[in-house]
């Protein structure tokens, strides 16, 4: 009886566990639909950028997966109070500025920050500069972004004058905050 109970409650629990995944949150693509595999590039910054107290700044990003079809694993750092401010995406951009992936966030992260979450499949390749940055559902993009490739790494970078001006009216959005 006494396994019987065990093997229950190891299921039950399980179960809750899977539930609070850190990845069981929307994934929205602008391309493709194939699944990444192994780890290709990775990069932890240290800012010298000056992070605005009310603002997502993306503070981490990791990649994985095939050309034209990665997974980026993004770490954000937000104020959130709750749903009436949190980070609510974060988006992949291409040099000249045009969305290309935006991962939408369906709740705020209040006791769980910083905080990661990934999202693909993203259509670029080894070699493509692209920009990852952070919104907040207040309105505004976060002062910390990074640039990178796949190839080359990320680093932080102030998003530069008039880069991706316009996008946050594109692709998915958020149409609620869970939590």
């Amino acid at each position: 009886m006494v396994d019987v109970a065990r093997s229950i409650f190891y299921v039950v629990f399980m179960l809750a566990f899977s539930a609070c995944n850190a990845d069981a949150e929307q994934h929205v693509s602008t391309a493709g639909n194939s699944i990444p595999t192994a780890p290709v590039a990775s990069t932890e910054a240290v800012s010298t950028v000056s992070p605005i107290d009310d603002l997502a700044d993306v503070v981490s990003v990791s990649v994985s997966g095939t050309p034209g079809s990665y997974t980026y694993s993004v770490t954000v750092s937000s104020p959130d109070t709750g749903c009436d401010q949190y980070a609510d995406w974060w988006e992949v951009l291409s040099e000249s500025g045009e969305l290309i992936y935006r991962r939408v966030l369906l709740h705020s992260h209040v006791n769980e920050q910083p905080f990661t979450r990934t999202g693909g499949p993203v259509d670029a390749q080894r070699d493509d500069m692209v920009f990852v940055r952070a919104h907040m559902n207040t309105g505004e993009y976060g002062a910390m972004a990074m640039r990178g490739s796949v190839t080359d790494g990320f680093s932080v970078v102030e998003m530069p004058s008039g880069i991706g001006d316009g996008v946050e009216t594109l692709g998915s959005l958020p149409d609620g905050c869970a939590f």
